[in-house]
């Protein structure tokens, strides 16, 4: 009987890929485990074994696998079952899914090495200089890879020189699968076994009376034996001793220690554990408490809906506690990883080392680490923090998901492939895993609200601060008075510029809110209007100060700022609006004294960027941060005292039907930073328009007439969550083409859906990265079924990717587009 293996490969192709297994293979293969498969001409892929069957494909001849890679499974069935659902609701394919699920260690791919083809006589004078600099260079060495012949020849494309070596037979390609992986091992050092005997160790130590540094080692390693009963690491030795790695290599090379290898995770807590033990909620927290665990005997996820600094974490906690004792894992998801160096330390001074933490900035080699220990649901990964990444975790005993700051729309997943949702998706692990799921936010979404109103979610509440804190005053500033009057300085209002002077004297903290980084979104020539503009991108170049330089937010192009104008030659260059950038270089004008720090994606891009800003902003080493949005999401700052919003009508006016909403919660959130102690914090929101009714509403805290306004107008024009949408976005470097291709899809959803279809439309920014995009909106009713919506979309796809002229047309889904 001949078996076969179904495989998930981590590429953008819909189907399953078949390969023939040996009988042996088929008993020792379990669905989860990845196997080296043979992809292509020559690549080799990392695949994961989908299930074991006795039916030949027909269509063509099965390969044999490369190799196995596992002993046991690396994925579990949850997740299995998790990723099928994500691929299936968010339109697009398991291996998508696969590809950014797993760590990138645990996807090896094969590497292609040179090697000198010994069976033919090479005529040298027939290779080119480049050619014949390869050949030597293969003369000395058995193998080159890719990147070394670009190193040697100083070019980056090396493909087409290596192709003709390849047609001369000069060279032979192979390829290599390699492990990406390499667990951390620390030297630690005892005692040789021969001197364990108190004679031969009275002996050595009249010996080595003659070498006083050996003898001083070994004295050393004595009272550190004597003092802690663990391993004893080769450089605390060094460090206790005060000898040199030599003297002790000395000893080694004689025998008398003896060096040997433990392997350590990379990440570990070495704090003190119960410093936050005695958390007592107050009679809110407490009422909240009952009715979170009254709904999850019902089995329904709870919104928890607590005004800003209400002691939501403290919840939270009791609820981590009480899922640890059921012996279950769970899972704290956050919006940020600037939000995660806060809550590990408070979560580890309560939990110590069973907190793990999972997120983009730690290395590929932690990552693994914290996989595995979930995996083998290690004391160590009971709690895991992390941002929308974490949901991919293979938990096979999961207990408690909780998502805080539900609404934050960072929780989307946007590019690449799978833009799935980490809130929707968490709800669906927490079904399947039969967990309780809990949502927190001072500001929660309206689909979530409206989960609230129809059943669906339990709800609980906290009104009021925790300590009985005030709520901060909020007071808007009419900057149009203000600049008419001429009252600004820079970009601060008198109001604003007091309030600063003021707290400054009584040297509490300041919090300044920007949404752009960058020092000026626009630099225009006065003489011609001329405004420099991305090459690749419809979109102007933003002027970074600190590196001089004019920079593309979306494709990352930059270029030196030009002394004159490109397009006339005057040099009355022009910068308009503002960022982040030049608010602290305002900032350093008007306070010489006090100390500025600034947050934003130009100032985080290291792995530890968000902890030292933080914590330096804690420790009162910063007396006022500027700051994008980063700023407004959960941080818990004592001394904070004032915030300032610079301008509020850059987030009202944006072409989307979610801007009030998001502006509510954007600005709340951030007054909520201020006054979380004692003393009321006050908040000044700086606006050309004052009598908005979301600025009016963000005063008086008033989340429910935002809330009623919002689902109103909603239900009037049919957006989410009256109706279920999709975005699809047509890219194509050809304009005439794209519009072409974008009318032909449009027109075919109309005939076949009949629901509201809407566009094709030109987004905001028309082209990036030098594609053109254009826009279709698909609204459906909730009473109509997804999935035969999905499933006609893509019969319209097929007969879409059939036409041979739009091959090039890149079609990119966005389903519950936010």
């Amino acid at each position: 009987m001949h078996y076969f293996l179904d495989v998930v490969l981590p590429i953008p192709l819909e189907k399953l890929f078949t390969y023939s297994i040996s009988q042996h293979e088929a008993d020792h293969i379990k669905p989860g485990m990845r196997v080296a498969v043979p992809f292509g001409k020559s690549k080799i892929y990392t695949a994961l074994a989908h299930h074991v069957h006795n039916n030949s494909p027909e269509a063509y001849e099965p390969k044999e696998i490369y190799q196995i890679l596992d002993e046991k499974p690396s994925v579990n069935e949850y997740q299995l079952k998790h990723w099928i659902w994500i691929a299936q609701y968010y339109m697009c394919t398991l291996g998508e899914v696969m590809r950014s699920a797993l760590p990138t260690a645990l996807l090896l791919e094969s590497e292609t090495l040179i090697l000198l083809n010994k069976n033919i006589e090479v005529d040298e004078l027939a290779l080119n200089d480049n050619e014949f600099l390869v050949y030597e260079a293969l003369q000395h060495q058995t193998a080159l890879k890719i990147g070394e012949i670009s190193g040697i020849l100083d070019k980056k494309n090396v493909l087409p020189l290596i192709n003709g070596l390849v047609q001369k037979k000069v060279v032979l390609q192979k390829e290599e699968i390699y492990e990406q992986y390499k667990p951390k091992l620390v030297k630690y050092i005892k005692l040789g076994k021969e001197f364990e005997d108190e004679a031969k160790l009275e002996e050595l130590l009249v010996n080595l009376s003659r070498a006083p540094k050996q003898s001083q080692v070994v004295l050393s390693l004595f009272q550190l034996q004597a003092t802690t009963k663990k391993p004893i690491p080769t450089s605390e030795l060094e460090n206790e001793s005060g000898c040199s790695r030599a003297v002790i290599k000395a000893l080694t090379d004689k025998s008398i220690l003896e060096e040997y290898l433990i392997r350590k995770d990379r990440v570990e807590f070495n704090g003190i554990i119960g410093e936050s033990r005695k958390i007592i909620l107050n009679a809110y927290q407490e009422e909240a408490l009952s009715k979170i665990n009254a709904n999850f005997k019902e089995k329904r996820p709870t919104l928890l809906h607590g005004v800003t600094s209400s002691g939501k974490t403290e919840v939270y906690i009791k609820l981590l506690e009480q899922c640890l004792l059921n012996g279950k894992q769970a899972l704290y998801l956050l919006p940020e990883i600037a939000l995660t160096s806060q809550l590990i330390n408070r979560l580890q001074s309560y939990f110590g080392h069973k907190v793990s933490v999972y997120h983009s900035k730690y290395s590929i080699h932690e990552r693994l680490e914290v996989w595995n220990n979930v995996l083998e649901s290690n004391e160590k990964s009971q709690i895991i923090i992390g941002a929308r990444s974490a949901i991919f975790l293979p938990f096979s005993n999961l207990g408690l998901i909780v998502v805080d700051e539900e609404h934050e729309n960072s929780f989307k997943q946007f590019d690449p492939n799978p833009r799935y949702h980490a809130r929707d998706a968490s709800l669906v692990l927490a079904s399947y895993h039969s967990a309780n799921c809990i949502l927190g936010s001072a500001t929660p979404s309206i689909e979530s609200m409206e989960n609230v109103k129809n059943g669906k979610y339990g709800y609980a509440n906290i009104q009021y601060r925790y300590g009985d804190v005030l709520m901060p005053e909020i007071q808007l500033v009419d900057i149009k008075e203000a600049t008419r009057k001429k009252r600004m300085k820079g970009h601060f209002s008198e109001t604003l510029f007091n309030e600063m002077a003021e707290t400054l004297e009584k040297e509490e903290q300041i919090i300044l809110f920007q949404n752009r980084r960058g020092f000026a979104p626009v630099v225009e020539c006065t003489t011609c209007g001329n405004v420099t503009q991305c090459p690749n991108c419809d979109v102007s170049l933003t002027y970074h100060q600190g590196r001089n330089q004019l920079r593309c937010h979306y494709c990352g192009y930059h270029m030196a700022l030009q002394q004159a104008c490109l397009s006339c030659g005057s040099n009355t260059l022009d910068k308009k609006g503002f960022g982040t950038e030049q608010i602290q270089e305002e900032l350093k004008q008007l306070f010489p004294q006090a100390n500025v720090g600034r947050m934003d994606l130009d100032t985080t891009r290291g792995k530890y960027a968000y902890e030292k800003i933080i914590t330096a902003f804690e420790q009162q080493e910063m007396d006022i941060l500027v700051g994008t949005q980063m700023v407004t999401k959960g941080l818990d700052f004592r001394n904070v005292s004032l915030v300032g919003i610079m301008n509020a009508d850059s987030l009202l006016n944006f072409p989307d039907y979610r801007a009030h909403e998001r502006s509510f919660q954007l600005l709340t959130q951030v007054a909520g930073r201020a006054g979380r102690t004692k003393k009321r914090g006050k908040v000044l929101i700086q606006t050309y328009n004052p009598y908005h009714q979301i600025l009016q509403q963000v005063t008086t805290n008033d989340y429910d007439k935002m809330f009623a306004e919002q689902y109103y107008e909603r239900e009037q024009f049919k957006y989410p969550p009256i109706v279920r949408i999709i975005k699809l976005t047509l890219k194509d470097k050809d304009y005439n083409k794209l519009n072409e291709a974008a009318q032909w899809f449009a027109s075919s959803l109309r005939n076949v859906l009949g629901y509201q279809i809407l566009g094709p439309e030109y987004p905001p920014v028309s082209r990036i990265r030098r594609e053109y995009l254009k826009n279709i909106l698909i609204k459906f009713p909730k009473t109509q079924s997804p999935v035969q919506t999905k499933n006609s979309i893509k019969r319209i796809e097929k007969s879409f990717n059939a036409i041979s002229k739009y091959k090039s047309v890149r079609l990119v889904y966005n389903v519950d587009h936010i």
